[in-house]
């Protein structure tokens, strides 16, 4: 009896989804940067406090970002719709490290705002005012 072990036939390889799947999630965080709890594509260069300069185009920085956040985990909204100017917020559900992410276009640039947590300021006790007597 031959088990298929013992033939000299060649069979094709059939790749696992699962490998594709991992090879490309690493290729996507590979050389990304945190900074405060949100990703940041590779390359990117800090302009100012919570601001970078992205590498690639409005398209591709949004491309990564579907890919780095789901649109079904992490919402999305177009903030500004006026022409020359393409806007688009992501919020953080979680609401741990940062609230979102502003992605916006100016001046054939692509910028990315990490918005980060409002701290809730606690309101400053009224002095207590003690009503006086009139003599």
């Amino acid at each position: 009896m031959m088990r298929a072990l013992d033939t000299l036939k060649r069979g094709f390889y059939k790749a696992r989804p699962l490998g594709a799947a991992l090879v490309a999630l690493w290729t996507v965080s590979a050389g990304a940067e945190v900074i405060n709890g949100a990703q940041l594509p590779d390359g990117s260069r800090r302009v100012g406090e919570n601001r970078y300069r992205s590498p690639r185009d409005f398209d591709g920085t949004l491309e990564y970002y579907r890919a780095v956040y789901s649109t079904s985990g992490y919402p999305r909204r177009q903030i500004v719709n006026q022409p020359g100017v393409k806007a688009v917020h992501i919020t953080n559900p979680s609401g741990k490290n940062f609230a979102g992410l502003n992605i916006y276009e100016a001046n054939d640039e692509v910028r990315i705002y990490i918005v980060p947590l409002q701290q809730a300021a606690k309101p400053a006790k009224k002095p207590e005012t003690t009503k006086s007597r009139k003599k």
